[in-house]
């Protein structure tokens, strides 16, 4: 199969337009050249991408693990052709940032340092002041980078994927839990709910997991550390949900262990909301770079060390 760039955009196109006629405009293509090359690209695989009898037009489940490439490979790709312009567009700018995530200072800190190495005359800050009204900061301009898990649709704003996690629950060693292997919603009813200090619907564990299933723990306790809040759980005061990035480090404490959420574990996707128009600064393009890149090569390392 002989995979190429433009057939990448042309998937991505094709789903996000919802049909060939938007796509091939978008593309600047006529819809019989983006039609023929569809059609060539299944035929290479040997299988259908789309599900042509749906209105709008949908991607099979073949189509969507090509899409998922799609995602990891073009930013990247768009990145890098921005970065050989970097020169030409100049090198200065504004990144200031809010996040509606708390633990996120773990992994963009080190994102961040080595962000201002390379651009020094950007003029970087995080306004942790605005984190439970980050969205709305973005669009009157204040911030121009949000760190989120809950894209919204919003004119001028884009939602750019950075990577996949896994909430996970963490309980003492010797909690019923631990023998069972996962956690179900019901699990918590009777526990101390330990949370970062965020509104509800910003939290996993509510938003995904006991919301849903209409369950309210017996009692939530808000602490700000991470440290302090493992060292409540080890202690057996009560269990929380955090980011598998976050618990990495925790993998071979004798005194924790890590359940997934549900049998099949959960899966959440991180996003960097900004201006639709700010995505052509090249220090916007570095900075989703390292954003994509940098916590994945930590992860990995935690998981090697």
């Amino acid at each position: 199969m002989h995979l190429e760039l433009r057939h990448l955009r042309s998937l991505r196109a094709i789903h996000e337009q919802g049909g060939l006629a938007r796509a091939a405009e978008v593309l600047n293509l006529t819809q019989s050249a983006l039609s023929h090359q569809i059609k060539a690209l299944e035929e290479q695989a040997g299988v259908e991408l789309f599900l042509r009898k749906t209105k709008p037009l949908r991607l099979s489940a073949a189509g969507m693990r090509l899409l998922r490439t799609a995602e990891q490979v073009l930013p990247l790709i768009d990145a890098a052709e921005a970065e050989f312009r970097a020169v030409e567009l100049g090198r200065a700018g504004r990144l200031h940032m809010a996040m509606e995530c708390h633990h996120c200072f773990d992994w963009l800190l080190p994102v961040l340092d080595q962000f201002r190495r390379a651009w020094p005359e950007v003029d970087l800050d995080i306004r942790s002041s605005l984190a439970l009204k980050a969205l709305p900061a973005l669009q009157r301009g204040q911030v121009d980078m949000v760190i989120s898990s809950d894209p919204e649709e919003i004119s001028g704003i884009t939602f750019q994927p950075l990577f996949d996690y896994a909430p996970t629950m963490v309980v003492a060693a010797s909690h019923p839990l631990a023998a069972k292997g996962y956690a179900e919603p019901a699990d918590l009813a009777g526990e101390t709910l330990i949370t970062y200090p965020m509104e509800r619907v910003r939290l996993d564990v509510f938003s995904q997991f006991l919301d849903p299933a209409g369950v309210e723990p017996a009692q939530v306790r808000q602490v700000e550390q991470t440290a302090i809040a493992l060292m409540l759980i080890a202690s057996g005061r009560g269990v929380a949900v955090m980011p598998d990035w976050v618990l990495r480090a925790q993998a071979g404490n004798p005194e924790l262990a890590l359940l997934p959420l549900g049998r099949q574990g959960m899966l959440r996707r991180l996003y960097a909301a900004l201006r639709t128009e700010d995505l052509q600064q090249p220090y916007m393009a570095h900075v989703l770079r390292l954003a994509r890149t940098e916590p994945v090569r930590m992860m990995r390392a935690l998981a090697q060390g």
